[in-house]
């Protein structure tokens, strides 16, 4: 059987072709079928969006618990750790620049933009005006959790989910493993409810993309097309980041990195898999001269932690989806975007691109006010910049060993250059 992205883009393939084909049936029922195919299609995507909030909320306190563990050790594993969440930073901040940039020299079709609009279950929602400032640095704190929880504060919650965390860090063993214990039984259960969800999703999408294909014909296929070579620019733009870390970082000659990460690079198309990619980053670091203790830490590491595509990606998802929309996003609105982007890449650990695509972008969409109805129709082509998004973790995670191997702290690091 086809796996589940190859059966969710069949849906979406085989939505838009009979929903542009529809109209020339002329059947005196279509709108009734459209009808009845977007409210369908919709109650699939309000149960995806009801397990968000507890599977984020419940990823985040058990990341930060793992996080705070880690640093608490010290030495390199801590500093590793403090250079990842740097490192996830930087990527959205550019990403938040440059895909605004690029949109403007390459904007959306209109016409096809506008059809989407309309044919989107939230087409008419707009993104309410930038509050004053003393609101807006208000809104990151909740005055009442449960309130901002309710009615979808993203920011919000993010911010509380990581001060409870750090705050069940500070508690006695006893108290601090029934709380991480709880929160990891939530998101364990929250992830069972989002599989049985996602098993519907070929069907839940090509419902969608049929009231998509009728309203837009084949005009959607462009901006498709379009939208996974911007997500898949910034993704490949994170990978240069790694480039950097192991050029400048790790003082590798530019000839001799990319030649030792052609055999990495390959596995990371063959498989769209990091961890598949892990033995054959093992060995290209090793040709690059990085002690076996440097290398055996942080590449693992790397892997669990360090998907600095993530941010990238899921960033430009959002800031794609704006433009579709007609969104101003301020600066404001493109910097909280970024911080949760970067944050909120913890809660993609462990989980597969099909779940962690609503996962981490229905957190940013809601941060930054960015209507959230096309992200199905977006997740069935996610396979195709997902290529990208492999790259440039694996290269990241080559970089930033690289970078570590010339660190010097309290005796534990490697004393001799990578290069």
């Amino acid at each position: 059987m086809p796996s589940l992205t190859v059966r969710i883009l069949l849906g979406l393939v085989a939505g838009l072709a009979l929903g542009a084909c529809l109209p020339g049936f002329k059947l005196s029922g279509q709108d009734q079928i459209v009808a009845t195919s977007d409210a369908l299609g919709g109650v699939w995507l309000d149960g995806l969006r009801m397990t968000i909030i507890p599977l984020v909320f419940s990823l985040l306190v058990v990341g930060v618990a793992q996080a705070a563990g880690t640093v608490k050790s010290g030495g390199l594993a801590g500093r590793t750790l403090l250079i990842f969440a740097g490192m996830l930073v930087l990527s959205a901040g550019i990403t938040a620049v440059a895909t605004p940039a690029l949109l403007k020299v390459w904007p959306v079709p209109e016409q096809a933009a506008i059809a989407l609009r309309a044919a989107a279950l939230g087409g008419a929602a707009k993104v309410p005006a930038s509050p004053p400032l003393a609101d807006w640095l208000r809104s990151f704190v909740p005055a009442n959790p449960v309130k901002a929880a309710a009615e979808g504060a993203m920011t919000s919650i993010v911010v509380f989910a990581l001060v409870f965390g750090l705050a069940a860090t500070r508690l006695v063993e006893a108290r601090r493993a029934v709380i991480f214990g709880i929160f990891d039984a939530i998101q364990a259960a929250m992830m069972v409810v989002v599989d049985w969800v996602l098993s519907l999703a070929p069907l839940g999408v090509f419902l969608l993309a049929l009231g998509v294909g009728v309203r837009t014909g084949f005009g959607a296929v462009g901006v498709l097309g379009q939208y996974v070579v911007v997500v898949s620019i910034m993704c490949l733009m994170s990978g240069v980041i790694g480039l950097g870390m192991a050029i400048f970082g790790g003082r590798v000659s530019p000839g001799r990195l990319l030649l030792t990460l052609i055999p990495v690079e390959a596995m990371a198309i063959s498989t769209q898999s990091s961890l598949a990619s892990l033995p054959v980053m093992l060995e290209a670091t090793e040709r690059l001269g990085i002690p076996d203790r440097i290398r055996g830490l942080v590449l693992p590491m790397a892997v669990a932690l360090f998907r600095i595509s993530s941010p990238a990606g899921n960033l430009a998802v959002a800031i794609y989806v704006a433009n579709i929309y007609g969104v101003h996003l301020d600066p404001s609105r493109l910097m909280i975007g970024a911080l949760v982007a970067a944050m909120i890449s913890l809660a993609a650990v462990g989980a597969a691109s099909s779940i962690t695509f609503f996962t981490t972008l229905v957190p940013i969409c809601m941060a930054m006010g960015v209507p959230m109805d096309l992200l199905p129709l977006l997740l069935a082509v996610e396979t195709l910049p997902d290529f990208s998004r492999t790259i440039g973790n694996v290269t990241s995670d080559v970089g930033v060993t690289a970078w570590a191997a010339r660190w010097r702290s309290s005796g534990a690091e490697a004393s001799s250059p990578a290069a």
